[in-house]
């Protein structure tokens, strides 16, 4: 096992400067010794085995068990290492993983088909860690999805606050009392923009309890819970019609046979007339499977698709696409963001978890961020209508609204949330 790991590392990284100690006790260095120097020690004899086998998932499963340590450097840093080490060799790419991954796709179907209450357990096994927990590295809003850097140097809070400036812009909100539903509507930070900003009716759907209960309290406090209501619902079972559907990082976790189902689901909530502006991470590949690590530890019935399964379902649904636009490298920003905020109140994960919790999530941000930064990943925001004609018919519209909110959000009451008079005709 040594040896084959010996050779493939050495593929691997031909830039970089990596030290690894093996179980036996002896080192190897590879790479050209340039760069942070990163050492990774191997505890375990399983440890090495995994790396081997499947490097996907027992890098940060051994991580977690304390089976490998970094003793210089960070998960960042060794992930930065391999995957900028050789831009001509991809492990993943190797014949065995790619045996591994044919072995993997027949059974997508099983681990993806998720009935109402498989979709429900799923999602708790996520959202509904405490709130403590996500309060350490999330933006003020508590934003849990890519956000919009107009600039390289902009906060995250600012940021955030620009993603949603951006889709409501999307949406095309003319005039307020349009009625809205968010898919998965998070702690209710969308829902309560579009409210405050907008004059919307806004209606939010979520599996999550710990983010039910918050987002309920959110409106209640600053004085939007009849301009806004929280459901405990699957989007399957969501009430009534709507002018505009929105629906952020919940598509991910859909599950590629239920894809005909959302969009005809959602083409029978969405009014004739209405818009929909769909926010989900996407591969820009051919369709695969499912990180393993990822399936077990973080986002179980998850899966990221590629855009031709996006759209086999769009066209079959009675929707139209009217604009698709591709988010690059903004969510490894985001990353960026919450794994430094996570990292500096690592302390206080840990008391809330414990160390292997903290392993886990150590690589999981830093493993995502990876992925959007030096990988496959990005973001797609569709924009889906029954009519063509439902939206302008050139972009400059989303440039001209956003102008429109930034205004909006400078006012002080739009900023504390009260409710607020508008215009018989909006103007964005």
């Amino acid at each position: 096992m040594k040896k084959i790991f010996s050779a493939t590392i050495s593929r691997l990284v031909r830039r970089g400067n990596l030290k690894l100690t093996f179980p036996d006790g002896t080192t190897m260095e590879v790479g050209d010794r340039t760069g942070k120097p990163v050492h990774v020690r191997l505890n375990s004899k399983r440890a090495l085995r995994g790396l081997v086998f499947d490097p996907a998932y027992y890098l940060g499963h051994y991580y977690g068990t304390g089976d490998i340590d970094l003793v210089e450097g960070d998960m960042y840093d060794l992930l930065e290492t391999v995957f900028t080490g050789n831009p001509d060799f991809k492990y993943y790419d190797s014949r065995w993983n790619r045996l591994l991954e044919r072995v993997r796709y027949p059974l997508r179907w099983l681990r993806e088909k998720n009935s109402i209450r498989r979709s429900r357990d799923n999602v708790q096994h996520h959202y509904d860690l405490t709130g403590a927990l996500y309060d350490l590295f999330l933006d003020e809003d508590k934003q849990y999805s890519c956000a919009y850097f107009e600039t390289p140097e902009q906060s995250l809070d600012d940021a955030q606050l620009a993603k949603k400036r951006h889709i409501a812009s999307k949406l095309t909100m003319g005039r307020p009392g349009l009625s809205v539903l968010d898919i998965g509507s998070g702690w209710g930070g969308m829902a309560l923009y579009l409210a405050r900003n907008l004059g919307a009716r806004v209606t939010g759907v979520t599996l999550s309890d710990e983010q039910f209960a918050v987002s309920r309290k959110r409106a209640k406090a600053v004085g939007l819970d009849d301009e806004v209501r929280f459901l405990l619902e699957d989007y399957r079972n969501a009430p009534d019609t709507y002018d505009r559907i929105v629906s952020v990082g919940m598509f991910e976790h859909v599950g590629r046979p239920n894809y005909l189902t959302f969009f005809r689901k959602a083409g029978s909530l969405l009014k004739r007339d209405g818009v929909m502006l769909l926010h989900t991470i996407g591969r820009t590949d051919a369709p695969t499977t499912n990180n393993p690590f990822i399936e077990k530890y973080i986002f179980p019935g998850g899966y990221i698709p590629a855009l031709s399964e996006v759209m086999r379902a769009v066209e079959k649904s009675g929707l139209a696409i009217t604009d698709i636009e591709i988010l690059r490298v903004h969510y490894a920003e985001t990353l960026r963001h919450w794994r430094q905020r996570f990292m500096a109140r690592r302390d206080d994960a840990k008391a809330l978890y414990d160390e292997c919790f903290c392993r886990i999530w150590e690589f999981y941000l830093a493993a995502s961020e990876s992925a959007f930064r030096w990988q496959n990943l990005v973001v797609f925001q569709l924009q889906l209508a029954h009519d063509q004609q439902a939206v302008p018919l050139t972009r400059d519209y989303i440039e001209h609204g956003e102008g429109c909110l930034k205004a909006r959000e400078g006012d002080g009451k739009a900023r504390a949330g009260g409710p607020r008079k508008f215009p018989q005709e909006a103007s964005i």
